[in-house]
C-alpha cells in the first residue's frame, strides 16, 4: 500500500492541464496503484493524478463496489438530463457543495495497459466521472458554481483549518458566458 499525500486547493498543480498519457508502462500501473491506495485510504469516491501533484491524464473511482481508473478519457453525453446534489472534494477536504452535473456520461479511454475501454455511468458514477475529468482539465467542481455559490464556497474555505493565508487560492471564472461575460479565465 502506497497511500500519498493529497495537494489541497490553492496547489498550482490542480490549475494545470494534465498532459496525455503515452506510455502504458510499469509506471503508469504504479501511479494507479497510489491512485486507488490513496483514494481508499481517504474514503474518496474518485481521485485524479493531478491531486498527488502528478501531471497525467489519470484517475481512479471507487463508486457503488466498482473501483477502476481511466487514462486519457473523453467524455460523451448521451443526453441532456442534469442532476443536482453535494459534491466533496479530497483536495477541499470537508467542504460540500450542491453542483449541477450531467445525469448520464459514456467515458471512453484506456486501462493501465493501454487496452481501450469505457465507463457507462449515471447518477453518483455520473458525477465522478466528471468530477475527476475536470481535475485532469485543471477544474475543480467549485468553478462549476454559480456566482454566490462560488462566494460562499470561497468564505468556507478561508474558514477551513487547511487554508494556507501565505499561498491564497485562485478561483477560474465559469467559461459559460452568462457567468463570465468578459471571457476571462479560459
Amino acid at each position: 500500500m502506497t497511500v500519498q499525500p493529497i495537494r489541497l486547493f490553492g496547489d498550482p498543480v490542480l490549475r494545470t492541464p494534465a498532459d496525455p498519457v503515452v506510455d502504458f508502462d510499469v509506471e503508469l500501473r504504479k501511479l494507479v496503484a497510489d491512485l486507488i491506495d490513496t483514494m481508499r485510504e481517504q474514503n474518496g469516491a474518485g481521485l485524479a493524478a493531478p491531486q498527488l501533484g502528478v501531471g497525467l491524464r489519470v484517475f481512479t473511482f471507487d463508486v457503488d463496489d466498482v473501483v477502476g481508473h481511466l487514462v486519457n478519457p473523453v467524455l460523451e453525453f448521451p443526453d441532456a438530463e442534469e442532476q443536482d446534489g453535494p459534491e466533496g472534494c479530497l483536495s477541499l477536504p470537508g467542504l460540500y457543495f450542491d453542483t449541477k452535473r450531467r445525469q448520464n456520461v459514456v467515458a471512453k479511454g484506456f486501462n493501465g495497459y493501454g487496452d481501450p475501454m469505457q465507463i457507462v455511468g449515471t447518477g453518483l458514477m455520473a458525477r465522478c466521472v466528471q468530477h475527476e475529468t475536470d481535475h485532469l482539465d485543471g477544474v475543480l467542481f467549485i468553478d462549476r458554481l454559480d456566482p454566490a455559490g462560488r462566494k460562499e464556497a470561497m468564505k468556507e474555505i478561508r474558514r477551513a483549518e487547511w487554508y494556507d493565508p501565505a499561498a491564497p487560492p485562485t478561483v477560474k471564472l465559469s467559461p459559460h458566458p452568462a457567468n463570465n461575460p468578459f471571457g476571462l479565465g479560459r
